[in-house]
């Protein structure tokens, strides 16, 4: 199992479509608004690092977000 997080920025007024956009999609366990320097956050659960990377460049392309910051979780084994 992989797990991480991705931080977004959106458009101004975007942030509740984008979080419904997430919570939509099957990788994603949650995903909350948040206030600071983001305006979102998900946590993303794959079976590897390939599926971990390829969640992370479809939600990099949802239409509103304009920036995001990824952070791997490392999990001992």
């Amino acid at each position: 199992m992989h797990k991480g997080f991705i931080l977004l920025n959106c458009d101004l007024g975007a942030e509740e479509y984008i979080v419904d956009e997430l919570k939509q999609m099957q990788d994603i366990s949650n995903a909350y608004l948040t206030f600071g320097a983001y305006d979102v956050i998900a946590e993303i659960q794959t079976s590897n690092q390939d599926e971990f990377e390829k969640v992370i460049a479809t939600i990099r392309k949802l239409s509103r977000v304009v920036s995001t910051m990824t952070l791997n979780v490392i999990v001992p084994e």
